[in-house]
């Protein structure tokens, strides 16, 4: 409705999504549309990880080692948290569809969701964690959903006896109180909000609207590279980002999930 009658032959979009466009439709008409995979992804992955540094510090635990992480998901985000997961002492075990999810949910004490969310596909990702799997995951003890909402069934893991992580939630903006009040980090959507994600981002979109209209707009990437840090350790994490500000705020007011995310103060990766 909004693109009929219109002259418009580009859509950009500085994010790694694309849910909020009719890519159906923009296919027929023949309009060129643009995101920017992997923008945030240091982003996201240092959100996980402070995270779990979060966890361990409340669980009492003070070393990584005998700890496995499950990483579902290996893409932007994905590779990155499981390349500092490694880096960090973890038993890394990674898990991409179509691999079935049984090694992850049986061995892992740490699970955390990387993928896009997909219905009508091979390998659909929609409620991924659900029921069946949560019961099934007796020696996991926290589960991380930074990836979309819908990938995790919220009302059933809202009563899962483990702990739980969450930036992105079912039916956003108006989020499951339950599962707020059981989650431990609670965030509105913001793990990918830095400062040089956003930069990436928008770079990003810059240079494929330059290519097919003959612009010659400046692009300004930021030094950080787009892979993440070369060298983390739990203080550069922990000393760049922590979830407690945002947690805190969420859960004081839940209605704010959107003024949260829209005035969020974007923050620096890990350097």
């Amino acid at each position: 409705a909004l693109l009929a009658g219109s002259k418009v032959q580009f859509i950009g979009t500085a994010t790694i999504g694309t849910d909020h466009i009719d890519l159906d439709y923009c296919r027929r008409r023949g309009i060129a549309v643009h995101n920017a995979p992997g923008c945030n992804a240091p982003a996201v992955a240092q959100w996980v990880h402070s995270t779990i540094a979060q966890w361990m510090h409340m669980r009492g635990i003070t070393s990584a080692q005998g700890l496995k992480l499950g990483v579902v998901g290996v893409g932007h985000v994905g590779s990155i948290v499981a390349r500092w997961g490694t880096m960090l002492g973890f038993d890394v075990v990674l898990n991409d569809p179509p691999l079935g999810l049984n090694h992850a949910v049986d061995d892992c004490d740490i699970i955390t969701f990387h993928t896009p969310l997909t219905r009508d596909t091979q390998w659909p990702t929609w409620h991924l964690c659900d029921e069946p799997m949560l019961q099934r995951a007796t020696r996991c003890r926290l589960i991380i959903n930074a990836s979309r909402g819908g990938v995790c069934d919220d009302a059933a893991l809202a009563q899962w006896h483990g702990d739980v992580a969450i930036d992105c939630w079912e039916g956003e903006p108006h989020i499951s109180h339950r599962l707020l009040d059981k989650a431990f980090v609670a965030t509105p959507h913001i793990a990918g909000y830095s400062m040089q994600g956003k930069q990436r981002g928008t770079a990003m979109v810059i240079d494929a609207l330059n290519r097919p209209f003959g612009f010659d707009a400046a692009v300004n990437m930021p030094q950080e590279p787009l892979l993440g840090a070369e060298q983390v350790s739990f203080q550069s994490i922990t000393a760049s980002y922590t979830p407690v500000t945002d947690t805190t705020a969420l859960k004081h007011d839940p209605d704010s999930f959107e003024a949260l995310r829209n005035n969020y103060h974007l923050r620096n990766e890990v350097i």
